[in-house]
């Protein structure tokens, strides 16, 4: 490890795998995680705290990455998204399929942030109304929609994990799963 005048060691674990870094105190969490460990599929939006693009979970909870320090990750689980898809098996995680499925993408630029917060809503709260949907994502923008359809994708998922079936995909999946991976 290259080791920086001012760096701090920092030990996280980061979408299952234990990471070790130094890290510059002014470092954001959100820089790291796309410029160090080359997860880009956390985006920076505004860059401030107002978009909600830089979504990411730390030890479950949703947060903004841009805002939070790397240095205060230490020792803590941090979620991007690309680790909700299941590694063994390449299969997408429950929200990210429901996004696909109900054409809760756009561009895609905003959604892996909306993702973290729906998956972070959904650990909390398997079964949301839908004004608990829209306030568990109040926090996120998007330009594209209207949000009804990211809605309409989080009530499918929350169906889908308690047992109900989702509607056969309607939406192009190649570029669904593009967007919900976090790809670039």
């Amino acid at each position: 490890m290259l080791q920086r005048p001012n760096a701090a060691s920092v030990s996280m674990t980061v979408n299952g795998t234990r990471r070790e870094l130094n890290v510059e105190p002014h470092e954001t969490l959100a820089d790291v995680l796309r410029e160090r460990l080359d997860l880009t599929g956390t985006k920076i939006g505004c860059n401030r705290g107002d978009c909600g693009a830089c979504t990411v979970l730390v030890d479950g909870q949703a947060i903004l990455s841009c805002l939070t320090l790397a240095i205060q990750c230490h020792g803590k689980s941090v979620t991007a998204i690309e680790g909700l898809e299941n590694a063994a098996t390449g299969e997408l995680d429950p929200i990210q399929k429901a996004f696909i499925e109900n054409f809760g993408i756009q561009c895609g630029y905003c959604i892996p942030g909306i993702v973290m917060s729906a998956r972070a809503l959904l650990n909390e709260n398997d079964h949301p109304t839908e004004n608990e949907i829209r306030e568990g994502i109040q926090g996120n923008l998007c330009r594209c929609t209207g949000y009804q359809q990211i809605v309409e994708s989080i009530q499918a998922a929350s169906r889908e994990s308690n047992g109900a079936k989702s509607p056969s995909p309607r939406a192009d999946e190649t570029v669904g799963r593009h967007a919900v991976r976090g790809a670039d």
